[in-house]
């Protein structure tokens, strides 16, 4: 057998909002590799986190942190990333809402990607896997006609020039790493496809991650970084319940529409990514794998 080893490693994930998403499954799968995780959520959700990761009340939440072995998910480290700002110069506490600005007015850390990035780095002594799996759009319900110009630039903002935004601040500290370092992102064929439902521009900010992440591999290749994509299948996680109240109307299309009849699971997801950040996948950089069931090869 060929085991994938991620002992001694530093894996950052991004995203984790709750346990049901693919951050969550794919940093409990860097952990059952042997990687050290770090969580980076965004800064008015880490108390949630940290209750799911503590939490014995609910049944459901316990078996959510288990691992293979049966032990739990415990990351080495939470801290706060807001995917709105590069740097904290970015950050305009006088422009936000009230509620907003009472919020992040307790912050005494720098919550900006590089700031989070650099504060993991400098503590961990660099990064080995970066998982970016971070998208928002407010109006996501709305179809692209009715999305507003505001709306559509703040979504691409997260969602896709985020990933510029992680991997110019990461590269520094995933340079030449032994074995090489991985970036890993989460797209979604409405990138490529019409999906009617996925609203608010989100179709256009995959399409613009892909391409990103195709640019970003050539721009960090020297530094021995690869930079890829996991085009998922459509998966009940809260957020994508936020999209469509039917979103299981949508999940039964693909499933009943794919090669394989049949849906994916997030732990899919997660295993397909530990290939990915692992020598096994040495050569593999630029490029989108689907794991979907096999339904984006077929016609509509």
């Amino acid at each position: 057998m060929i085991p994938i080893d991620f002992t001694g490693k530093v894996a950052l994930v991004t995203g984790v909002g709750d346990n049901k998403s693919f951050a969550w499954y794919i940093g409990k799968a860097l952990q059952a590799a042997g990687a050290k995780v770090v969580l980076a959520v965004h800064p008015r959700v880490l108390d949630i986190v940290q209750n799911l990761l503590r939490t014995t009340s609910d049944p459901d939440d316990v078996a959510a942190r288990k691992l293979p072995d049966g032990s739990d998910f415990a990351p080495v480290k939470l801290v706060r990333c807001d995917a709105s700002y590069d740097t904290m110069a970015d950050v305009k506490l006088e422009e936000m809402p009230d509620a907003q600005r009472r919020h992040y007015s307790k912050y005494t850390e720098d919550y900006s990607i590089t700031g989070a990035v650099n504060a993991v780095a400098q503590e961990f002594g660099g990064i080995d896997i970066l998982i970016h799996s971070v998208a928002f759009s407010r109006e996501i319900t709305k179809s692209l006609l009715e999305t507003s110009r505001k709306a559509y630039h703040e979504a691409m903002g997260i969602s896709a020039y985020s990933l510029v935004s992680m991997v110019r601040a990461a590269a520094p500290h995933m340079a030449n790493r032994p074995g090489g370092a991985s970036v890993v992102g989460l797209t979604y064929v409405a990138g490529e496809k019409v999906v009617p439902h996925y609203g608010g521009g989100m179709g256009t900010c995959k399409a613009a991650l892909q391409m990103d992440a195709k640019q970003l591999a050539w721009f960090v290749g020297d530094k021995n970084v690869r930079v890829n994509l996991i085009s998922a299948g459509p998966y009940g996680s809260r957020a994508a319940r936020a999209i469509n109240k039917d979103f299981d109307k949508l999940i039964q299309h693909a499933a009943d529409h794919s090669p394989l009849r049949r849906a994916i699971e997030p732990e899919e997801v997660a295993n397909t990514t530990l290939y990915l950040c692992s020598p096994l996948a040495s050569a593999v950089t630029g490029q989108i794998l689907y794991v979907d069931c096999g339904y984006n090869v077929m016609g509509t």
